[in-house]
């Protein structure tokens, strides 16, 4: 009779509770961080863009009215990321890979600019198809994780789906965009270290990436140059050392405070394309320490957002699709300040929010809505009378 007393118990507080899927409203916080940053973005945009887009263009406004543009566009695309249903994107994730390998091999045969196979479109409209790669990944890792369960420490299992992700950097690789396959793979890794892969196959990775990483950084005499030059880049500072000198120039006259907004004397041709991948030079020289600090602790916050939308998804897809992304921003920026710092190598990498281009912040705001679009989904006990 006790047992039977104990059994009838436990059914009832099962019962009693049980979680259910919530509709709720957006996370403000992270809301007002994405809009705080795309804001400075546009600032910076136009403080650091001004003197190389009058000199080339006979416009000072040309970089900024084209980012301000796009950052319309990218604000339509959030809002519409926010507003469709994260979990669609399950439903829809053949179609989204069909077009991502198409965009990566149509660029292929595109018209090479400096070397390099990357945009499709045309005039103003171009877009690089690398950038919806990074999130279609994302998307497609992230339904994979969250039907594995225990499946993900088996090699095997995982191995058919790394087969499409491999050949997807292999046409990355092609074009050729190295920086953005680092990215892809950092990403990658962080995603599977969430959803439990062992640690230990890491290792094994290691050894099998490591030798394909230097072969790739030694294989072309551009990027031998640039490794060389970043141990000393005084040794042709007039040249192939140019760009991360004036840099460190920047950085190091801003001192504690700036020189204020807009008296940045590096931008004045100086430091080559100071409103794309160096913009955060100029952010150093005219705010100083203290700016750089806030623009640092702006993307510490967001990723800190995102992490808590990721704990409190309601299933495991959306928590890894808010993981992918939060790590492709916090990836991206902190390669990004390391090259500017000259803590690696240059390599081309934007930063998020800030550097002027317009597919990278339309896809990135695109991706803050899918994050903002899990948030206003939570699993919630309720207790049923």
């Amino acid at each position: 009779m006790a047992a039977r007393a104990r059994k009838s118990k436990k059914i009832e507080y099962v019962t009693n509770e049980r979680a259910v899927i919530k509709k709720t409203g957006i996370d403000i916080g992270f809301l007002a961080t994405v809009i705080l940053l795309v804001v400075l973005g546009l600032i910076m945009v136009f403080s650091a863009s001004y003197p190389s887009a009058n000199f080339r263009y006979g416009n000072g406004l040309y970089f900024i009215s084209r980012q301000a543009m796009w950052a319309g566009l990218g604000a339509v695309a959030m809002f519409f990321a926010a507003k469709f249903d994260y979990r669609q994107y399950r439903k829809l994730l053949v179609p989204i890979m069909i077009a991502t390998f198409v965009m990566l091999v149509l660029v292929l045969v595109s018209s090479p600019i400096k070397g390099a196979r990357r945009w499709l479109g045309f005039g103003s409209f171009s877009f690089q198809p690398s950038e919806f790669a990074k999130i279609s990944i994302i998307i497609f890792l992230a339904a994979v994780l969250a039907d594995a369960k225990e499946k993900v420490k088996d090699i095997k299992y995982l191995f058919k789906f790394g087969v499409i992700i491999a050949l997807a950097l292999g046409l990355l690789l092609l074009e050729p965009h190295y920086s953005v396959c680092i990215i892809i793979c950092l990403v990658i890794a962080i995603m599977l270290l969430v959803a439990g892969f062992p640690p230990k196959y890491f290792i094994a990775a290691a050894l099998i990436l490591v030798p394909i990483a230097i072969f790739l950084a030694f294989g072309a005499d551009y990027r031998a140059d640039r490794l060389a030059y970043y141990i000393d880049p005084f040794q042709d500072k007039q040249g192939k050392g140019w760009q991360i000198i004036q840099s460190l120039y920047a950085i190091g006259s801003g001192g504690f405070f700036g020189l204020g907004f807009g008296n940045s004397r590096q931008k004045f041709m100086y430091v080559s394309e100071p409103q794309n991948d160096f913009i955060f030079a100029i952010i150093c020289e005219e705010l100083g320490l203290i700016g750089a600090f806030v623009v640092i602790a702006l993307f510490g916050v967001l990723i800190w957002r995102g992490i808590k939308i990721a704990v409190n998804a309601p299933d495991n897809f959306g928590s890894l699709l808010v993981v992918g992304i939060m790590s492709l921003v916090g990836v991206q920026t902190f390669l990004n300040i390391a090259v500017v710092t000259k803590m690696i190598p240059t390599t081309g990498i934007s930063l998020p929010f800030f550097s002027a281009g317009g597919s990278s912040l339309v896809f990135l705001m695109g991706a803050m809505g899918m994050v903002l679009n899990v948030s206003s989904h939570k699993r919630q006990v309720i207790s049923v009378k």
